[in-house]
């Protein structure tokens, strides 16, 4: 099943009790399916892969496949320490998900051979298409990517370091090399904020974690890009993205937490986030719901 549109990756409910709130969960992953997402990425970081056990990823890859109903693909996180990042991409084939989110290991920072070892034996546990996510402890170099792109199962890399100079080599060094099918994402936070920068490197995909709370803006901008109304792109940028970002730069974690207070203001009760990160503030939720109304209001003009 191919990617491509909006990419949505949904927040992880908890219920009153602290557990997965998996009928809220169905309903947040059917919601964002029918409002248009090219393929939803359950148990990464929107979802607090951090904080989820074996078994709160084996029950959110669960329902976010059943929810889906194969209707778009499903792509499950899975990473860390080597031993855990097979475990739970052997649980997540085993729940039907059509591929894997490759996120760094844990801790270590590893030279170009040991990522292309991890992403191996990784891809190899579960025989599912992974995408690589480049960010905090795993940085590739060109040729590394180059070397994966060639490899079964690794279809794709997802960029979450903004570092465009080594973005523009690992590109054309994949693609001098021959690899077919090979898709790169803008998977920085609040990815739309840059996508104009990734698509002049020919990146277009992207993660939209704004989709989890506000697909009409979501999918306002991803049409605007695409069909090149500049105008309103620039809109949503100024309006709503632009102090988005301000407001998530406040606070560490606020990249999760604000999307899942964001959900909560849309009429969902997704519950709160897990240690270490924190709710947001009453004044930077109020704030936030401002930004949204912004939002929605131009998206719906458009």
């Amino acid at each position: 099943m191919r990617l491509e549109g909006v990419l949505f990756f949904p927040v992880t409910p908890f219920g009153p009790d602290g557990d997965i709130a998996e009928p809220v969960l169905a309903r947040h992953v059917a919601e964002g399916v029918e409002a248009g997402a090219g393929g939803v990425f359950p148990a990464c970081g929107t979802g607090e892969f951090n904080a989820l056990d074996l078994d709160d990823h084996a029950r959110v890859v669960a329902t976010a496949v059943e929810a889906a109903a194969g209707r778009v693909p499903v792509f499950a996180g899975a990473g860390g320490p080597l031993p855990a990042a097979k475990a739970l991409a052997r649980a997540a084939a085993a729940r039907g998900a059509d591929g894997l989110l490759l996120m760094p290991p844990y801790l270590v920072s590893g030279p170009p051979d040991g990522l292309v070892r991890y992403v191996r034996e990784v891809a190899d546990a579960a025989a599912l298409p992974v995408i690589i996510y480049q960010r905090a402890t795993a940085r590739f170099t060109p040729a590394a990517v180059a070397e994966l792109a060639r490899t079964p199962h690794v279809i794709g890399f997802k960029d979450g370091l903004g570092d465009f100079d080594l973005l523009q080599r690992i590109v054309l060094t994949v693609r001098a090399s021959g690899a077919q099918g090979f898709t790169f994402f803008n998977g920085l936070p609040t990815a739309e904020l840059t996508v104009p920068a990734y698509r002049g490197i020919g990146v277009d995909l992207y993660s939209s974690a704004a989709f989890a709370f506000a697909p009409e803006v979501a999918l306002a901008f991803h049409r605007a890009v695409t069909g090149g109304d500049e105008e309103l792109a620039r809109r949503l940028l100024t309006a709503f993205y632009l102090p988005l970002v301000e407001l998530r730069d406040l606070v560490p974690g606020y990249a999760v937490s604000l999307v899942k207070a964001g959900v909560r203001l849309r009429g969902l009760d997704v519950g709160g986030v897990r240690a270490p990160l924190t709710d947001p503030a009453p004044e930077h939720v109020a704030e936030l719901k401002e930004i949204i109304a912004t939002g929605l209001e131009i998206a719906g003009a458009a």
